[in-house]
């Protein structure tokens, strides 16, 4: 419910005049809470023709996802993008080495939001590692023959015109005005 403009100053004046902890107290109570996390979308660049994505598997092992997890208290988005990397599969990049992805931030209807970055590197000389406790497998698959994909990672690509959700990102972004 909207309320009329003229009530609505008074409720907007009132609480700017708070003391800013007790502002942020009401805030933290009123507004929803999501969970952050850092999303890499790392392309090999020696695939002529081909786009090629590095993807990795992890327990329980039912579909394969993207070197992901969720950001450290603080800590900013392309440095936690930059450390799960490393974690997940050893590939070490700098934070300048990644791009934000566009869109880059994708809210999940389940109360989390993705910060999402894509970066580029040789695939022949980029070492990659599974550890088999976080990581399972860990390949480069073309975005036209990628291998089963966990839910939220088939849903999280379709955001980028890739996999088996593109299509129906594209007509969800067309039926709220986001499409061209």
């Amino acid at each position: 419910m909207r309320l009329p403009r003229p009530l609505r100053a008074v409720v907007y004046g009132t609480f700017y005049r708070l003391p800013l902890p007790l502002r942020r107290s009401i805030v933290r109570l009123v507004v929803q809470k999501y969970v952050v996390g850092a999303v890499v979308l790392l392309r090999d660049t020696e695939a002529p023709g081909a786009d090629r994505l590095l993807l990795l598997k992890q327990p329980p092992g039912r579909g394969w996802g993207l070197p992901a997890g969720l950001l450290q208290r603080r800590e900013a988005p392309v440095l936690g993008a930059v450390r799960e990397l490393r974690e997940e599969t050893g590939v070490v990049l700098s934070p300048g080495d990644l791009t934000p992805a566009v869109p880059s931030a994708v809210v999940h209807a389940r109360g989390w939001v993705d910060t999402v970055f894509t970066a580029a590197v040789p695939a022949s000389s980029t070492a990659v590692r599974a550890d088999g406790a976080e990581v399972l497998e860990i390949g480069w698959f073309g975005v036209d023959d990628l291998p089963p994909l966990t839910p939220s990672t088939a849903r999280l690509l379709g955001h980028y015109g890739i996999g088996p959700a593109a299509d129906s990102a594209a007509e969800g972004a067309e039926a709220a005005g986001d499409g061209s």
